[in-house]
């Protein structure tokens, strides 16, 4: 029997939620029967390292990997088409940021960043029976591959971000199968596009639980130091809005007025690093929170914790809310509108109000109460979150 050729594209391999699912799908496909592609757009990304024998990675092609390079440094190595179309994108975007007084224009400046310059990118010549783009956007999947089936990843809340709706739809008529990594997920991507829902499925993320209980014994971090009688709170995540450490500084601020002896450490970077940090300089916290910045590996940190929080405005699926699941943590997760996809209230996990208050009052909640925490560590011990089988799911949509 011959293998399926299988493509699966993405833009690096950067510490990131994202990325940690991709090398966990790449950990778990059976390399007997597909013969599988790695397009990554830029070479680079501490989980380099954990990428597993299977996958052959493709040569890096200059002109993808602008995507994660300045407008400036586009410019500098002479792809002078792809840096105006950038720049182009960036001030279409910035000006309807402005008008509309959206939040997050982010995802509008890559979305036209794609649209206005994948005329100048090239095409792959191999054909595929499947190309899978792991992270939005898809216009590389459906525009320069020559693939029989298109496959396109969500791992985002589409009620929590501003896209133009119309290229949105150009880009997924290009696609397909559609893949949300949640059922809410899935539910508010087919709330804005519902004509997609016969091709629109789920397939979680893949986390192996032994591999993340071995992690998690590496040496144990310098920066955390057990004191008796304090209680360490640790959350994972990228220094962005979506994200709510803003909203977590704030918390941990009160918590410490009403008494609390914390401490609460982020591992994460990200574009808020700065005025994170000033406002932990503000609220004169510099000794109770802390941004650990980039870790390679975060589990040593979730298992070092007492309470892992997840004090997000929105998240498709929080990966390492599982992790700290997997890891045996009480958790405290805001409710964010998947939230109730990842966790059940009072079970495995404790879901709270997404602002400050309802962080103060979940973390205020599991010190307090030995029960409810002792209850919640007693469930997540129990269950067994390994869900290596999904990738059966892919298989399917691959087909025969």
């Amino acid at each position: 029997m011959m293998k399926k050729k299988i493509l699966i594209s993405s833009f690096d391999l950067a510490v990131g939620g994202v990325e940690r699912s991709l090398i966990g799908l790449l950990q778990t496909i059976d390399y007997s029967k597909y013969d599988v592609d790695l397009m990554l757009y830029k070479h680079e990304g501490e989980f380099l390292s954990f990428l597993p024998a299977g996958p052959k990675l493709l040569a890096e092609v200059p002109q993808y990997s602008t995507f994660r390079k300045s407008i400036k440094q586009t410019i500098e190595e002479g792809h002078y088409k792809i840096g105006i179309s950038r720049l182009l994108a960036r001030t279409l975007s910035s000006l309807q940021g402005k008008i509309q007084k959206i939040d997050e224009p982010g995802y509008l400046n890559i979305q036209y960043g794609w649209e206005i310059s994948h005329a100048f990118l090239p095409k792959l010549n191999k054909e595929y029976d499947a190309a899978i783009s792991f992270l939005w956007p898809h216009h590389f999947i459906g525009k320069n591959v020559n693939a029989k089936k298109r496959i396109g990843w969500i791992h985002t809340d589409y009620s929590n971000i501003y896209i133009n709706k119309k290229l949105e739809n150009q880009m997924w008529n290009k696609v397909d199968q559609i893949v949300a990594v949640s059922e809410d997920c899935s539910k508010t991507f087919l709330k804005f596009f519902p004509k997609y829902k016969e091709k629109t499925s789920v397939i979680e993320n893949i986390l192996s639980p032994e591999l993340i209980h071995e992690q998690a014994m590496d040496e144990e971090p310098v920066e955390i130091k057990r004191i008796e009688g304090k209680t360490i709170l640790v959350t994972v995540g990228r220094l962005s809005h979506a994200k709510g450490i803003d909203q977590a500084i704030k918390a941990c601020k009160e918590l410490i007025e009403k008494g609390y002896d914390i401490e609460w450490y982020v591992v994460g970077y990200g574009s808020l690093e700065n005025d994170l940090q000033t406002l932990i300089n503000k609220l004169g916290l510099n000794e109770r929170f802390f941004l650990l910045g980039k870790k390679v590996n975060p589990y040593p940190y979730i298992k070092a914790c007492d309470i892992y929080v997840q004090p997000s405005r929105y998240e498709g699926k929080a990966v390492t809310v599982r992790e700290a699941q997997i890891l045996k943590k009480p958790v405290v997760i805001t409710n964010f509108p998947t939230a109730r996809s990842q966790a059940q209230d009072e079970y495995d996990a404790l879901i709270t109000s997404a602002n400050v208050e309802g962080i103060v009052k979940g973390v205020q909640r599991l010190i307090d109460d030995d029960t409810l925490r002792e209850q919640l560590i007693s469930n997540v011990s129990k269950n067994n979150y390994g869900n290596e089988k999904e990738v059966e799911k892919l298989y399917r949509l691959i087909g025969d």
